[in-house]
């Protein structure tokens, strides 16, 4: 999960990789370092902590180059301290950054210490430095690098650079995303394309056991067998601006915020005069759909909460049976896989590991076809599903994920749709989904027009060491997700639960210090949720209870901490009611002076097991 940039070029690169490695902080934030070389030396600078923390002790003792590598650090194997960060060198001739985890270090390691080698790190990634080193003695740089990787076993990402080649830069992935941008008399490889935007709109995406060779005025790939290959030459429409924070505080509520726009590049083209266009789904993917008789979702985090939704979503309105699991499970049990049965993973960055390893699994496993529901074209998910359902979210910086759920829920919505037109289930409930998800963009603003009186409300949260959160049937999973982003950026311990629930065991932890949220549509569980909410009050707990304002819902002001909205809808109901919980968990994090857009011990794609 940690950030790579490399650069080689003509011109000083120290500002290049230190400008990319801002835009991949979110990938990991417990150290950050850079190494750049010249005819005579690689200079090495590194800190724990931050990348600001780096930037002060390169104004202390600057560097200069026009060839080098950098990185950004989410710890793994040792603890984030400075002789653990990144990259590390080998006798000062050989320096590598790394990112994921090389599974067989220690037999290497054992190995370089009897021929010499002396470790300044408690991290498997140096092991591959020595190992380049060893290898170098009696080989070219190039030829070590590829027989070094080779012997690798695990996941990786790593760009390396050597005393014996100034301006070359070599990186390999396994696992880990990797790119290589195209420039004039200069070349880059990073981690995301967004790192490199400012530079080149000019992209290669590696594969699985390629290896690149660049220099400013080249670049070469092989593949895993060790030949030459050429990979497409992909343009990247992305703008510096959408990287920005655009006056906003923090990259999370600048996210919230965007998502009414988010939704309606997600819906655009997508709905037609009665129901979901072509541009949303081929004839072919209509054609698969129709022998679609069951459904697996696999995601993980807050993607898994829009699986939850959306198998509400699927049985009840398209009546397919659907079965929504996580990844990390899912990988290691042994499914049984019905015929006919679609597979769907959901991630936001396309690139989470063990969705990727599902997916995977899934493709040999006998499913009918797979697809994705992914928010970054050209991601290992993109490019590997059999289908791809872009989200259109734009760049998500924040780590706790919001404009991504909120499109992820909003394309299971048109898939939920496009196959109730297949099926030719009833035409007038077709017609009023399709009317909700017009409305969709609109309501998202109303529900951003209760930031004042969410922050009021947060005042009386943040005194609290736990919350519990409350839904029923399809807002079960909004609970849930509530609770995530909650946890997540303050620090609140908080759990999500389905009311009915409540009394087969955490009424236990029910007292006048328990703040409990609820989700309260106004739709048929709306009674049987107003009895969960008094078996709250019968134990003194604090009720916070976010309503739909449509109806007589009989909920008293006085009685709970009220917050009404308009979310009506099987469409859009849960996915208005997770914009105010988004809110409640930003204010709640910034009154207690949390780092929201980084929170400790996260990062925000997740490319190691």
């Amino acid at each position: 999960m940690c950030g790579i940039v490399g650069a080689s070029s003509y011109r000083d690169v120290v500002d290049v990789i230190i400008s990319g490695l801002k835009t991949l902080e979110y990938r990991g934030y417990d150290s950050a370092g850079i190494a750049i070389q010249n005819n005579s030396s690689i200079d090495i600078r590194k800190e724990a902590g931050k990348l600001s923390r780096l930037e002060k002790l390169l104004t202390r003792s600057p560097i200069a180059g026009i060839s080098g590598i950098g990185h950004t650090r989410w710890a793994t194997h040792g603890e984030p301290v400075t002789h653990n960060a990144h990259p590390h060198d080998s006798r000062t001739e050989i320096a590598v950054v790394h990112n994921g985890i090389i599974e067989n270090y220690q037999p290497l390691k054992n190995m370089l210490i009897d021929k010499g080698y002396v470790f300044k790190s408690e991290t498997d990634s140096e092991t591959l430095a020595h190992l380049i080193h060893f290898y170098h003695q009696e080989m070219t740089f190039s030829e070590a690098c590829h027989k070094a990787i080779r012997e690798l076993d695990g996941a990786y990402a790593v760009a390396i650079c050597s005393l014996s080649e100034p301006d070359k830069i070599i990186a390999s992935r396994q696992g880990p995303p990797l790119v290589v941008g195209i420039g004039k008399n200069e070349n880059f490889v990073a981690s995301d394309t967004q790192a490199l935007i400012e530079h080149t709109d000019q992209f290669h995406y590696l594969e699985e056991g390629d290896i690149v060779e660049i220099t400013p005025n080249s670049c070469e790939i092989f593949n895993g067998q060790g030949e030459h290959i050429e990979r497409p030459l992909k343009t990247v429409n992305m703008s510096a601006d959408e990287l920005s924070k655009a006056g906003y505080k923090h990259y999370m509520l600048k996210e919230i915020h965007e998502q009414p726009t988010a939704v309606a590049n997600t819906l655009q083209d997508r709905l037609g005069d009665t129901g979901v266009s072509s541009e949303f789904i081929t004839a072919e993917t209509v054609e698969l759909l129709q022998r679609v008789k069951q459904i697996h979702i696999v995601a993980c985090g807050t993607s898994y909460h829009a699986g939850l939704v959306a198998r509400y979503w699927l049985e009840s309105i398209a009546r397919i049976p659907t079965q929504v699991e996580i990844a990390s499970e899912y990988r290691y049990r042994n499914p049984v896989i019905t015929d006919d049965t679609l597979f769907i993973t959901i991630s936001q960055s396309g690139e989470t590991a063990d969705s990727l390893a599902a997916l995977r699994f899934a493709k040999q496993a006998g499913y009918l076809s797979t697809l994705s529901v992914c928010n970054v074209e050209n991601s290992t998910l993109d490019r590997e599903s059999d289908i791809c359902l872009l989200t259109r979210a734009g760049p998500e910086i924040g780590v706790a994920s919001t404009k991504a759920l909120t499109t992820q829920m909003t394309v299971m919505a048109l898939l939920t749709l496009a196959c109730a037109e297949i099926k030719q289930i009833d035409a007038s409930l077709r017609k009023r989904l399709l009317k909700q998800l017009r409305t969709l963009p609109g309501l998202l603003n109303q529900a951003l027009a209760l930031n004042d009186k969410i922050e009021h409300i947060a005042q009386q949260i943040v005194i609290r060491d736990h919350a519990l959160f409350l839904g029923r049937g399809q807002h079960y999973p909004i609970a849930l997700e509530g609770a995530l982003k909650l946890k997540e950026i303050s620090y609140i311990h908080a759990e999500g639960y389905p009311a009915g629930e409540l009394k087969h065991g955490p009424l236990a932890l029910v007292d006048k210090e328990m703040p409990v949220i609820a989700v309260c549509p106004n739709d048929e569980l709306l009674e049987k949720l107003k009895s969960n909410i008094e078996e709250v009050r019968a134990r003194g707990g604090e009720l916070f209870v976010f309503v739909d304002h449509k109806g007589d819902h009989g909920l008293s002001d006085a009685e709970n901490h009220l917050i009404e909205l308009e979310a009506s809808g099987e469409f859009t109901s849960p996915i208005v009611f997770n914009v105010p919980l988004q809110l409640l968990a930003y204010h709640v994090a910034v009154l207690r002076g949390t780092d929201v857009d980084q929170p400790r011990n996260l990062a925000k794609s997740v490319t190691v097991e």
